[in-house]
C-alpha cells in the first residue's frame, strides 16, 4: 500500500470538497434510512399539518438563527489549524476519514461506558485498542488498551494500575504472606511487574482475589510512604495532578533532571534508581517521554529498558510507563506492512528512496531508533489519536502490556475474559471515565482502516510531518544571520529536534540582557497569535514556552552559551521565552529542493516574523536592542523579495 497523503485531508483550500460532501451526503442518508426502516409500519409522529403550523416553522427558524450565529462565531474566532501557515501547538488538519468516523456515529450518540448502549462503537474501540497494543508491539492475547479522552486521562490510569500494584505486596503479606516467602525485604520493596501479576494470578486461581484487592490502595487508599514515581524535568504537567488526585503527594514525585538535549539524563535516573533499590524505597512508577510537550524530545526509552532487565535478573524492578501522548503514532514509520519492528537500515531506505521525502538530516537517528523500538518492554503506554493520529477531539489512549493488571482496578470481584478478548460489557467497570462518546472510537477505527499502523501508512503522513520540520531546522542553521549598518541580528534553535517540533530565540548579537531578548521574542509571538487580533488575519500562527530555570536549569546554559549570552540572569529566576512551531501539517513537503523551498516557504516566514516590527512601540524598545528592529526588517524584506 502507498497512499497519496493529499487526498486524505480535507485540505487548506478545501480541494477535496465535492469529495467530503458527497461523504457527507451518504452519512446524512443512511442515518435517515436507518430511522425510518426501524419499523416501517409505524406511523410518522409528527404530522404534516403539525409541521405545516407557525409555531413549528418558528422552532425551526430558532434552530437556523442559532446556526447561523455558531457559523460566524466559528470562522471569526477559531484557529486555521488546516493551513501550512499554523506552526503553533500540536494540532493539524484532521483526516477526512476520522472527521466522517466521528460525524456518521454522533448521529446515533453511542455511550461507550456502557455495552448496552454502545453495541457497534464499543467493539470498534476494543478493536482500536488492538491496533495501538499492536503499534506499541504487545502481544495480542495478553494485552489491552482502549480509548480516553485524552493523555491526562491516559497518565491517570497507568498510574492508578502502577500504584494499586505496588500495594500488592503490603495486600499479600496480610492476606498471603506464604507467597512471599522466597523474597528478601530488597526484592519485596521493588518486585518486577511480572512477578507481582503472577502473584496475583496465583491469588486469583486460589479464590482470593477479592481478599487480597479489599487489602491494596484499591480500597485503603495511598500515602506518600507507598513509593516514589521517578519523572522527567520535561514531564508533562498531568504527572503533578495525577500524585495528588491519587493520593501519593506531589512530594513523592521525584523529577530527574534533563541534559542539553532535553532528553531525561539516564545516568541520573540509573543512579537514583540504583540507590532506592539498595536502600529498599519502593518505587511505584518510572515514567519515560516519547516525545515531550516543549520540545518534541525523544527520551533514551532503550537504556532504561536496559536497567529494568538487568535488575530483572537479580529479582527486583519497576513499572516503566511510556507518555508517548505526543510522539506514539511515530512508531508507526518503523514497523512492516506485516507488523514487523524493520530494520534501522531498511528504515532509512525506505525514508532515502521517496521522492516526497528528504533525509535533509540524519533522521531518524540511531537513538530514536532505539527509543522507539524498546517501547515494547514497558508495561503500559499513552497515546493520542488526536495528535499524530490526525483525528478530531477528544481521543486519548492508554495500552497494558498485561491485561492481568486492570484486576486491580475493576470494580468486579472477579473478572472474566472471553477467548478472543474483553468481555465487552464490563467496559465501563475498569476505566476512570464514565459516559463516554463512541463517535470517538469510530473515528480512530476509520482513520485506522484507512491509514494503516506501518511504514507506507501512518508511517508516510508522519514522515511529511518530520520532514517539513527538519527542513524548518536546517534553514535556521544555514541563514540565521542578518546584517545591517554594522548590526547583526541571529536566530537560534533550542535543540535539533528528535521529532518535528522547532523552538528558537531571536538575539541580537552583543546583546547579554536575556530581559531584553525575552521582550523581542514575546513582541514577536504575540504579532504571530491570537493577541494581536483574530488568527485568520495573521500570516503566520506560532506558539511558545518558558524555560524555567527551577525546571530546566544546567540544560538551558548550553544554549544560552551558543547565542552566547550570560546566565546570570538565568540563574536568578529569569526564564527563557522561546518561539515554538510543532510542524503536524503534511503541507511542507514537496518534490521541491531545498533551495526552492527557501526562496519560498522560508524567505515569506522570515520576512512576515520580523516585519511586524515596526509596529513595537519605541519606548518599550530595551535600551540594549535599539535597532535591532529595523536592520532585520530591511535584512529580511529584502531577502523575501
Amino acid at each position: 500500500m502507498d497512499c497519496n497523503v493529499h487526498a486524505l485531508f480535507l485540505g487548506p483550500k478545501s480541494e477535496n470538497r465535492n469529495f467530503f460532501k458527497q461523504m457527507i451526503d451518504f452519512v446524512m442518508d443512511e442515518h435517515i434510512h436507518w430511522r425510518r426502516d426501524f419499523h416501517p409500519s409505524d406511523k410518522p409522529v409528527v404530522s404534516l399539518s403539525e409541521q405545516r403550523s407557525d409555531r413549528y416553522a418558528e422552532a425551526l427558524m430558532r434552530t437556523e438563527e442559532a446556526l447561523l450565529e455558531l457559523s460566524a462565531r466559528l470562522k471569526s474566532g477559531s484557529v486555521p489549524f488546516f493551513s501550512p501557515r499554523y506552526l503553533g501547538h500540536m494540532i493539524s488538519d484532521t483526516l477526512m476519514a476520522a472527521n466522517l468516523g466521528y460525524l456518521a456515529t454522533i448521529l446515533y450518540n453511542p455511550n461507550n461506558c456502557s455495552y448496552e448502549a454502545s453495541s457497534a462503537s464499543t467493539m470498534l474501540e476494543l478493536e482500536v485498542g488492538q491496533d495501538l497494543c499492536h503499534l506499541f508491539g504487545y502481544e495480542k492475547e495478553t494485552s489491552w488498551g482502549h480509548i480516553t479522552s485524552g493523555g491526562t486521562v491516559a497518565n491517570f490510569e497507568a498510574l492508578w494500575v502502577a500504584r494499586n500494584l505496588k500495594s500488592l505486596v503490603a495486600a499479600l503479606n496480610e492476606v498471603r504472606p506464604d507467597l512471599l516467602e522466597s523474597f528478601t525485604s530488597k526484592q519485596q520493596a521493588n518486585l518486577p511487574t511480572k512477578t507481582l501479576l503472577d502473584l496475583l494470578a496465583q491469588v486469583k486461581a486460589d479464590g482470593q482475589l477479592q481478599a487480597v484487592r479489599e487489602a491494596t490502595s484499591q480500597y485503603r487508599g495511598a500515602g506518600p510512604k507507598l513509593g516514589k514515581v521517578l519523572v522527567p524535568q520535561s514531564k508533562h504537567y498531568s504527572w503533578t495532578k495525577a500524585m495528588d488526585i491519587m493520593g501519593l503527594g506531589q512530594d513523592a514525585l521525584v523529577a530527574i533532571p534533563v541534559g542539553s538535549d532535553f532528553r531525561m539524563d539516564t545516568e541520573v535516573l540509573n543512579k537514583t534508581i540504583r540507590e532506592f533499590v539498595e536502600q529498599e524505597v519502593p518505587i511505584i512508577a518510572v515514567v519515560a517521554v516519547a516525545g515531550t510537550t516543549e520540545s518534541g524530545a525523544v527520551d533514551e526509552i532503550h537504556k532504561i529498558a536496559a536497567l529494568k532487565r538487568e535488575l530483572n535478573e537479580q529479582g527486583v524492578g519497576f513499572y516503566l510507563h511510556i507518555d508517548g501522548a505526543y510522539g506514539g503514532y511515530l512508531r508507526a514509520l518503523f514497523k512492516g506492512e506485516e507488523g514487523e519492528f524493520l530494520p534501522f537500515a531498511e528504515v532509512k531506505r525506505v525514508c532515502a528512496k521517496r521522492e516526497d521525502f528528504c533525509p535533509l538530516v540524519d533522521w531518524p537517528n540511531r537513538e530514536i531508533y532505539d527509543a522507539f523500538q524498546a517501547i515494547r518492554e514497558a508495561d503500559s503506554v499513552t497515546v493520542d489519536p488526536h495528535k499524530l493520529g490526525y483525528v478530531p477531539y477528544a481521543a486519548g489512549g492508554v495500552v497494558m502490556k498485561d491485561r492481568r493488571a486492570l484486576d486491580l482496578i475493576s470494580y468486579f470481584a472477579a473478572y472474566t475474559f472471553e477467548e478472543d478478548g474483553v468481555e465487552p460489557a464490563l467496559l465501563g467497570a475498569f476505566i476512570m471515565e464514565g459516559s463516554r462518546p463512541g463517535a470517538s472510537a469510530a473515528s480512530v477505527w476509520m482513520a485506522h482502516k484507512v491509514l494503516p499502523l506501518n511504514i507506507n501508512g501512518y508511517g508516510k503522513l508522519l514522515a511529511y510531518s518530520i520532514d517539513g520540520a527538519q527542513r524548518l531546522y536546517r534553514a535556521f542553521l544555514e541563514d540565521n544571520a542578518f546584517e545591517v549598518n554594522g548590526r547583526e541580528f541571529t536566530v537560534h534553535c533550542l535543540t535539533r529536534p528528535d521529532l518535528n517540533v522547532v523552538n528558537f530565540v531571536f538575539h541580537e548579537v552583543g546583546c547579554e540582557s536575556l530581559q531584553a531578548t525575552n521582550t523581542l521574542n514575546r513582541f514577536l509571538y504575540e504579532q504571530c497569535s491570537y493577541r494581536s487580533g483574530p488568527v485568520y488575519l495573521e500570516d503566520f500562527i506560532l506558539s511558545k514556552t518558558i524555560l524555567e530555570p527551577s525546571i530546566y536549569g544546567p540544560a538551558t546554559h548550553q544554549f544560552l552559551s551558543q547565542i552566547p549570552m550570560s546566565t546570570e540572569e538565568f540563574d536568578q529566576g529569569t526564564g527563557v521565552f522561546v518561539l515554538r512551531s510543532c510542524l503536524m501539517t503534511p503541507y511542507l513537503t514537496s518534490n521541491q529542493s531545498f533551495e526552492e523551498y527557501k526562496s519560498k516557504f522560508w524567505a515569506s516566514l522570515t520576512h512576515h516574523l520580523t516585519r511586524y516590527t515596526e509596529k513595537f512601540p519605541v519606548s518599550k524598545r530595551p535600551a540594549s536592542q535599539n535597532g535591532v528592529f529595523e536592520k532585520v526588517q530591511t535584512a529580511c524584506s529584502a531577502s523575501a523579495s
